[in-house]
């Protein structure tokens, strides 16, 4: 690391690759839904041949959806959701918005071609994604703005005017 890099969340790493730090500390549980994240998004057992182990949407059902990664942005006027959802068409995708939550719905379509001869890597996931993220602040739903494009989901939602105090005469 440079002088000039110090302080910047910048580390020189071998190669002459360059790695960012978090410049805030993560809670204890923000660091845990990463971690968890990291974890079941690159699998935490290791493929099995096909003939050795049924699909695990036979097994386990709550193991067969995935959770799209997201960036969430609150700015002064709106809040800005950005999630990868890589391989899902227009058409198969489902967002619904609340006052204070976005749920995110999503699947992908397995080809109906066959490949020949033996799968020496078979790592193209096809399934489902579903996840609800709790907004930092209410937002007016119906004034919502998505788009789609090359796998980037992109919602713009207007914040709602925020709730005001009015004292109440007790009688």
């Amino acid at each position: 690391m440079s002088k000039s890099d110090k302080g910047k969340g910048v580390a020189a790493a071998k190669g002459g690759e360059v790695q960012t730090r978090q410049r805030r500390a993560l809670s204890p549980w923000e660091e845990m839904d990463r971690l968890f994240e990291d974890v079941f998004s690159r699998g935490w057992m290791p493929r099995m041949p096909r003939w050795d182990w049924p699909a695990w949407a036979e097994v386990a059902p709550p193991f067969e959806g995935r959770q799209p990664k997201v960036d969430v942005v609150e700015r002064d006027e709106d809040i800005l959701l950005k999630a990868e959802l890589p391989g899902v068409d227009k058409d198969d995708l489902d967002v619904t918005v609340t006052d204070d939550s976005v749920t995110i719905k999503a699947s992908t379509k397995r080809e109906s071609t066959e490949e020949k001869g033996d799968y020496h890597r078979h790592e193209i996931a096809t399934g489902t994604y579903s996840r609800t993220l709790m907004l930092p602040s209410a937002v007016k739903g119906e004034q919502a703005k998505a788009t789609f494009r090359n796998g980037l989901l992109e919602l713009i939602l207007p914040k709602a005017a925020p709730a005001r105090r009015q004292k109440v005469q007790v009688e």
